[in-house]
């Protein structure tokens, strides 16, 4: 997507090219209302001079061309804008928040990583927002006040050419000095907006953990930490009004100085007889036209800037290049085996020391692997390479035979159910939330896959059953209770490729036990991956991986790593004993 405003203003406006140069035309239109008032005022002043004072005839048609311009140019054309605003600018702005939040939705882990939700919520609905009010209001006030500048300039010539030059002089002074000044709100505004949307993302970051709040009973410590955003955030405020203060002192004195220079010199002509009485009505009018004009517009113009600021923020924070994309001719993978192999991979963050070195490993087909080690061997980047949320910096990983890298990133996850650790879920249904692993499942196979992970009992024993929502990530259910979504999903995705990370790991011993088999049956005809740290969850796996600092250190299954006597059945014997003690003092 285009990155400057300009462009990305366009690129949303272009479907709309006959609406544009439509909306462009009345708007210069509405500007001839003023000019062509003051021209029909010189008129009846002038002739009114000349005519008998019993003979009123004359008045009658500029009257009704004072009307008709009110009607057409002031009334008809802004009546006009304002319907082409309403119908035009939903439209234009959906598009701005689709396109966008689509954009930024595809955008790799890290980058959500290192961002609060919070805050880009709030950056996409404030870039959306001020260019519907640039588009709404800036653009046709900028339109007009041309239009009319551009028919004063021909008024005052019409009278006398130096009324001309003062006004265009005065313009490009009023114009120059105005951009110079208000340029400095577009940093100003964007400074003012990233504390905004900081502010945003730290008040959903403390309403989202309100939990943690009050275990903690840390109400009054989260309002004393959200003051020192607040007061960067009022200080930001305080210099961009400011400033603006300054900007309106400056065009006030500038416009007040035009129409002392105008009134001078027309009681000068005036007094040398060199313009009539019609004359200088129309210049005082076409003067103070301007003038008030210009004023507004400055402020539009202000406003703009004030938009622009926001907008440059926010395209400059959502709109990054992102290293990991697809590549131009990739492919949907087709994976019907689900073998895996990692060739000669390595891989580090962004940063910091590498994770893999040169790492090769072939899981064959429909087998079960385990993966084990202490946090931070690297077994969750390893699940998280394949699932593609990064690329590696060397060597390659291929499922049945095709390079994960060359293919689309949404047909390989696809392919692969996963079950986290850590299951969060919509503030949706909990049919909807089931059903979103594959959109297109009906209701039954969404019950049948909820039997299947022993899900269903619970959920028809809430007050709405599967058409109950379940609150904000979940927080209505227990943790136990959401892991079983998280298995109902994969069960209904139903994919060459399982990962299960923990995936029992909320579950009380009875639920686990009773989900055994449902995992068992999930396990069948699939390659799997499982990632645990309780180890007796790995009894049945074909191969057990024992990471280490981002190498394989052992390998083989449950009985042949016993026997080697090695790290794992030193791990081994740490959870026994473990488990023994505690079964001892209960």
């Amino acid at each position: 997507m285009p990155k400057t405003l300009l462009r990305f203003i366009y690129h949303f406006v272009k479907p709309y090219k006959g609406v544009a140069i439509l909306f462009v035309t009345i708007a210069l239109l509405a500007g001839l209302w003023g000019p062509l008032n003051t021209w029909l005022l010189k008129y009846i002043v002038d002739t009114s001079a000349l005519a008998s004072p019993r003979n009123v005839s004359f008045l009658i048609w500029p009257a009704v061309l004072l009307v008709l311009n009110f009607i057409v140019f002031d009334n008809v054309t802004w009546r006009s804008i304002g319907w082409l605003n309403r119908k035009y600018q939903p439209l234009i702005k959906t598009q701005i928040l689709s396109e966008t939040f689509s954009y930024v939705a595809h955008a790799p882990l890290s980058f959500f990583q290192e961002r609060m939700s919070g805050r880009l919520a709030s950056q996409l609905t404030i870039l959306a927002d001020n260019i519907e009010r640039m588009l709404d209001n800036n653009v046709p006030m900028f339109l007009r006040a041309f239009s009319l500048l551009i028919f004063a300039l021909i008024g005052m010539w019409s009278v006398d050419a130096c009324f001309f030059l003062i006004l265009m002089v005065w313009f490009i002074l009023f114009f120059y000095i105005s951009y110079i000044t208000s340029k400095k709100l577009v940093p100003l505004s964007d400074k003012h907006a990233v504390c905004e949307s900081i502010n945003a993302g730290q008040f959903v970051d403390s309403l989202s953990n309100i939990n943690n709040v009050r275990m903690f009973a840390n109400s009054n410590f989260e309002v004393t930490r959200l003051s020192q955003f607040l007061l960067k955030t009022k200080t930001a405020y305080r210099k961009l009004k400011y400033h603006l203060a300054s900007l309106h002192s400056i065009q006030g004195g500038l416009i007040a100085a035009m129409l002392a220079g105008m009134l001078f010199y027309l009681i000068r002509l005036y007094g040398q007889n060199q313009i009539s009485i019609g004359d200088f009505v129309m210049v005082v009018g076409l003067s103070f036209e301007v003038g008030h004009m210009i004023w507004n517009t400055m402020g539009v113009f202000d406003e703009f800037n004030l938009a622009a600021g926001k907008c440059k923020q926010s395209l400059d924070a959502l709109l990054l290049e992102y290293e990991m994309t697809d590549v131009a001719d990739a492919k949907p993978i087709v994976v019907k085996k689900g073998r895996i192999q990692f060739q000669e991979a390595s891989f580090n963050y962004k940063g910091e020391k590498r994770v893999f070195e040169g790492l090769s490993l072939d899981i064959k087909s429909f087998e079960k692997v385990g993966l084990v080690g202490f946090s931070g061997a690297g077994k969750s980047t390893f699940v998280n390479l394949i699932l593609r949320f990064f690329d590696l910096q060397k060597g390659a990983i291929l499922i049945d035979d095709q390079d994960i890298s060359k293919v689309t990133r949404d047909s390989l996850r696809n392919q692969i159910s996963m079950i986290p650790q850590d299951t969060t879920l919509f503030h949706r249904t909990i049919l909807e939330n089931i059903r979103y692993s594959r959109i297109d499942a009906s209701d039954g196979e969404i019950i049948e896959a909820a039997k299947l992970a022993n899900a269903h009992e619970f959920i028809t024993q809430l007050p709405e059953g599967y058409g109950s929502y379940v609150g904000e990530r979940g927080v209505k259910l227990s943790g136990g209770q959401r892991q079983r979504i998280a298995i109902a999903r994969a069960m209904l995705k139903n994919t060459p490729i399982l990962i299960l990370d923990e995936a029992t790991s909320a579950l009380d011993s009875v639920t686990e036990q009773q989900i055994h088999d449902s995992l068992r049956t999930l396990m069948q005809n699939r390659t799997t991956i499982v990632v645990a740290h309780r180890l007796s969850t790995l009894l049945e796996m074909d191969r057990i991986l024992v990471f280490e600092d981002g190498k394989v250190i052992e390998d083989g299954s449950h009985l042949k790593l016993l026997e080697k006597k090695g790290h794992y059945a030193t791990m081994w014997h740490m959870q026994a004993g473990v488990s023994c003690r505690i079964m001892k003092e209960a």
